[in-house]
Formats: C-alpha cells, sequence, structure tokens
C-alpha cells in the first residue's frame, strides 16, 4: 500500500505561519522556513514585551505620584508607607490618575495619609 501524505493538514499548517507572517518584508512573509524562525522570534518578543509593558507602566506611576507628593512636602517612600500603615486601599495606578486628572482629590488622599 502506497504511503499517504496528508496534504490538506501540510497545507494548512503552512497557510496558518504564512498568515501570521503577512505584512513582514521580503522572504520572511513568504518563505516557510524562514517564515517560521521570524515568527517564534516575533512570538518571544511579543511574550517579553507583554511583561517589559507592566513594568514600564508601574515606573511611569510611581513617577507621577513621587512629582505630585512632592509638591505636597513629602517623597514618594514617604507617601507609600504612610498609605500602607494607614490602610488606604488604593494601589499606584489608581494614585497615579488622581495626581493626574484630579489633584484636589489626590491631595485630599495626601492630607488623610500626613
Amino acid at each position: 500500500m502506497p504511503r499517504s501524505s496528508n496534504s490538506v493538514a501540510s497545507k494548512a499548517r503552512r497557510k496558518k505561519i504564512l498568515g501570521r507572517t503577512k505584512g513582514y518584508w521580503g522572504a520572511k512573509k513568504n518563505v516557510l522556513t524562514v517564515a517560521k524562525n521570524t515568527l517564534e522570534k516575533g512570538l518571544g518578543y511579543a511574550y517579553r514585551d507583554r511583561k517589559a509593558k507592566k513594568r514600564n507602566f508601574r515606573a511611569l506611576w510611581i513617577q507621577r505620584i513621587n512629582a505630585q507628593v512632592r509638591v505636597h512636602g513629602l517623597t514618594y517612600g514617604q507617601f507609600i508607607n504612610n498609605i500602607n500603615t494607614k490602610g488606604v486601599l488604593l494601589n499606584r495606578k489608581s494614585l497615579a490618575d488622581l495626581a493626574m486628572n484630579h489633584p484636589e482629590a489626590f491631595e485630599a488622599v495626601v492630607n488623610k495619609v500626613k
């Protein structure tokens, strides 16, 4: 009995890879072996940078909080320590939003924890 190749599945596998590399430049979009390597590398970068994005945003929130807290005569470290000891349950994301968009509300939080 002759060997049968499942060309439908093979074609679908190749098509899936080439579909995901659509928009890449040169052979990276249409040569299967090159496209496969490029796709793997790109997915690795995507995974890494999803983690980096979280770090970058946390750093941005800390800078925004620090800038606004210093106007009120505290440092970031003192402010966070006071928040934790007073039991205020606001995270850095919401504190940074208050600092940027609602300074009077942020001032009320600062006065509460001073």
